[in-house]
């Protein structure tokens, strides 16, 4: 928080009701989240909440062009149809079955989710499906629910899997074996559980007439890759851009680094033209972003996150297991509102503070921060950073995906698997500590 002067009444006021109505909004599905976040942002720069200065400080750079980076990569990848030869292998595969297609989909999302971050992921995925979904004939909402929520359980295992996790492994000096040697156990748990729930969540949704699986089988995969130079450069590209990910702690370089370098790399070695390659960035999505993120500094600046955060340590007096659970719990409640990226950055000075007071015992709030924040995240379209890119994606294929929709399946799958989490730290760091 940027040293201000403490906030009147009627600005904390005017601060909680512009981002309470800008939610509202956002939810209705009726206005374009994007203008809505940037008018809420500019309402609360102009009203005197901070100043441009400080309010564009709060905007994550490092997610903005993370996002930006790997959208571009993406696309110049789309272009050699290797996509579209992933996605009818994937549904010959599954036999043209929409249930299998699902599992198929939501296993490939959480796996890659975990090695190359879920943003990154269901920007690879998201074509994929749709040109499935059009052979088949079938509705590829579905899919990309069950995507979504597969790509935040599969991020939350490693340090590179979710945003949250980058910023959690810089403040707890954790590093990557350490980070996946305690949160995959847990995920291993979730995943199986989720994808035996997705036939009950989209059922007969997922129906698949016999002739378009038919004709789907007669399709030849190899024929849709229109540049294979292009697929070899790509794809050695995206191959060290994941590399880069993997050994980014070592080199000291940030996510963005890479994933720009990786952008940059591929439109030279491809001689694409940059204007056609950087249109594939999904612009309303990073603008959301960046109205959000100046948003939630609102609610910092005036305090309202910090007074959550301490909530948590006035409760809990000193008790390592219930400070432990009331962190996955706010933390996953409140990702869910306000996106789960400034919602760990809120929290970690938070938990360092708490473990300088001996209530962080083999990092165990710093796993029920990640998970809260990561698995928390699944309970709204603007949870996490992979909901909201897929869903933008979505959008501008025509197959938009309403607030309410998609908070009929993510909220039980979020309390699940935050229950799981929870019963997970008191097994693993307490009752067998």
């Amino acid at each position: 928080m940027t040293e201000t002067a403490e906030p009147g009444t009627a600005l904390l006021v005017a601060g909680i009701l512009i981002f309470v109505l800008a939610y509202a909004a956002i939810a209705s599905d009726r206005v374009p989240k994007s203008a809505v976040a940037v008018a809420g942002a500019v309402l609360m720069i102009m009203i005197g909440i901070m100043d441009q200065h400080h309010g564009f400080e709060h905007i994550d750079l490092n997610v903005i062009f993370l996002l930006v980076g790997m959208m571009v990569l993406a696309g110049l990848i789309s272009e050699t149809g290797a996509f579209q030869y992933l996605a009818i292998v994937a549904a010959q595969r599954t036999g043209g079955n929409g249930f299998h297609l699902a599992v198929a989909l939501s296993v490939i999302t959480a796996v890659l989710s975990a090695f190359l971050d879920n943003v990154t992921t269901v920007i690879l995925i998201a074509p994929i499906t749709l040109v499935v979904a059009r052979q088949l004939h079938i509705n590829p909402v579905p899919l990309f629910i069950a995507e979504i929520l597969a790509s935040n359980i599969g991020g939350a295992a490693t340090l590179i899997g979710d945003p949250p996790n980058i910023l959690i492994g810089s403040a707890g000096n954790i590093d990557f074996a350490e980070f996946a040697a305690h949160m995959t156990p847990p995920i291993l748990i979730m995943l199986p559980l989720f994808l035996v729930s997705l036939r009950w969540m989209f059922g007969k949704q997922l129906a698949v007439d016999p002739v378009h699986a038919a004709a789907l089988a007669k399709l030849d995969p190899a024929e849709y890759i229109t540049d294979r130079r292009g697929l070899k450069i790509g794809l050695a590209v995206l191959g060290l851009t994941v590399v880069g990910f993997l050994i980014h702690g070592a080199l000291n370089w940030e996510p963005a680094t890479i994933a720009l370098g990786g952008a940059a790399l591929a439109i030279l070695l491809l001689r694409a033209n940059p204007h056609k390659a950087f249109a594939a960035v999904e612009w309303p999505s990073v603008m959301f972003f960046v109205g959000l993120f100046v948003m939630v500094g609102g609610l910092v600046e005036l305090g309202v996150l910090d007074a959550v955060a301490n909530f948590i340590r006035d409760l809990t007096q000193g008790n390592v297991f219930a400070t432990a659970a009331l962190t996955i719990w706010v933390s996953g409640i409140a990702s869910a509102i306000v996106d789960n990226i400034p919602f760990a950055a809120t929290m970690l000075p938070v938990v360092q503070n708490l473990e300088a007071a001996g209530l962080n015992p083999d990092n165990i709030l710093w796993w029920s921060l990640a998970l809260g924040a990561d698995l928390g995240g699944n309970a709204t379209i603007i949870g996490a950073s992979a909901n909201v890119i897929l869903a933008g994606i979505a959008e501008r294929e025509g197959h938009k995906i309403g607030f309410g929709q998609f908070m009929k399946y993510g909220v039980p799958v979020a309390i699940v698997c935050m229950a799981i989490s929870t019963a997970w730290i008191w097994v693993r760091y307490v009752a067998f500590a």
